[in-house]
């Protein structure tokens, strides 16, 4: 089995900065992809960027576009992301998730960290 536990959210001012971490334990061998989500009160959880485990693939969210960067440490089983320019509508738990062999979608997940961005 694999786990994934999320850190570095926090309370930050409007055009900040925040890095988050994503620590992967287990059996990490059988992922293939990890992905940073994120939801907001009252609205759908959504996809903010992911990254492939092994290859150099990534993928955004227009909303986060030039301003949220994912990557990831294999040889540390971490994954990250660095989010600059943080608005107040960043503001939502955001989740660390990852896409095991064979999964047809992220099937692990970590248990959140809340950001707040204050304007």
């Amino acid at each position: 089995q694999v786990q994934l536990v999320e850190s570095g959210g926090g309370l930050v001012q409007a055009g900040g900065s925040l890095r988050l971490s994503c620590a992967a334990s287990g059996r990490t061998s059988s992922i293939i992809a990890m992905g940073w989500f994120r939801q907001a009160p009252g609205k759908e959880r959504e996809s903010v960027a992911v990254i492939g485990w092994r290859g150099s693939g990534t993928s955004y969210a227009d909303s986060v576009k030039g301003r949220f960067t994912i990557s990831r440490d294999n040889a540390k089983n971490a994954g990250y992301l660095q989010m600059s320019s943080l608005k107040p509508e960043d503001t939502a738990v955001y989740y660390c998730a990852a896409r095991r062999s064979g999964a047809g979608s992220y099937d692990l997940w970590g248990q959140g960290t809340q950001v707040t961005v204050s304007s």
